[in-house]
């Protein structure tokens, strides 16, 4: 399975369809960088934490009544949340396979929001990202249509705030919110790039542009969570290599720097992908306008605690 890129009336439908579920957050600029051009665009207000809420929830309702005996999926934790939230929502029973790596801040908000939480080794977690089940049920948090729309009304509404947007920085994990993103963009005829946001843990699309197609790649996990991995996933590359610009990698400690910079100056709680562009930018010379997606704020206590004192987890 490839998934297309979604044209605007397909992001238009993913916001009609998503819009009690889901809130449009606010563009904002970043206050105490170099520049200030740089903006942030703060997914970690939604209901769920994460931009995931748009594209689980136009997954799930796209879907009609064929899933209401329950749906599956395999997720770090941000995805299978807004999946299980809009699955109570609309009374629909989720069960999420979670990486043994994943952070225990997002398997008790799973466990709140009533999903069944299944822990897999992570190498068994991401075969199943890389050859999903064929189980009608099973909801790909990447290569389905309806996640890359659903993540593509993130696009619309920047470009609605700011729309002369040069370069958008967006954290890379499996890929659909990069693609989405940058599929917005297209659609609204901007100028504007998507540059993926990676780090020293695990840079899989770096590698793969240089490699001209996806190559495994050391990936060591840390505090940072949903992003990164040890490739990039087959049925995405097409789309990645059409879509996304370029990369931009950060060390662990920039972006540890990154997310005190926003809980100091914003107080805005942000996990470690969702703090990475915000490190990117400022490391960078990216043209600008620029935008950061701050994807989610799911970060355990105790990381925070030693990212506020100055450490890195």
């Amino acid at each position: 399975m490839s998934p297309v890129v979604p044209d605007r009336a397909a992001i238009d439908a993913a916001r009609e369809r998503i819009r009690d579920l889901a809130v449009r957050t606010p563009l904002i600029r970043l206050q105490g960088g170099a520049r200030d051009d740089i903006y942030l665009k703060l997914e970690t207000l939604q209901p769920v934490g994460s931009f995931k809420i748009r594209c689980a929830a136009n997954a799930l309702l796209s879907r009609g009544d064929a899933c209401r005996d329950g749906v599956s999926t395999a997720s770090a934790g941000n995805f299978a949340q807004g999946l299980a939230y809009a699955g109570r929502a609309r009374g629909i029973p989720v069960t999420a396979y979670v990486p043994d790596t994943a952070a225990r801040s997002k398997v008790e908000a799973l466990e709140r929001f009533g999903a069944r939480v299944v822990s897999l080794a992570y190498d068994d977690w991401w075969a199943m990202l890389a050859e999903p089940p064929t189980d009608p049920a099973f909801i790909h948090p990447v290569i389905e249509n309806e996640v890359l729309a659903g993540n593509a009304t993130i696009g619309a509404e920047v470009l609605e705030d700011l729309p002369e947007v040069a370069t958008v920085l967006v954290p890379y994990g499996g890929g659909g919110l990069a693609c989405g993103i940058a599929a917005a963009l297209k659609a609204h005829g901007s100028a504007g790039v998507v540059i993926a946001s990676e780090t020293e843990a695990g840079a899989p699309v770096r590698a793969a542009f240089a490699a001209g197609e996806p190559v495994t790649v050391p990936f060591v996990p840390s505090f940072i969570t949903g992003m990164g991995g040890p490739t990039v996933i087959p049925a995405m590359w097409p789309l990645v290599r059409r879509l996304v610009a370029g990369t931009a990698l950060v060390s662990l400690a920039e972006t540890a720097a990154a997310v005190r910079l926003l809980a100091e100056r914003h107080h805005v709680i942000a996990e470690g992908a969702g703090a990475a562009p915000v490190a990117a930018a400022l490391a960078g010379d990216h043209p600008g306008p620029v935008v950061c997606i701050v994807s989610g704020g799911h970060l355990d206590a105790a990381h925070l605690a030693i990212i506020l004192a100055g450490g890195v987890p």
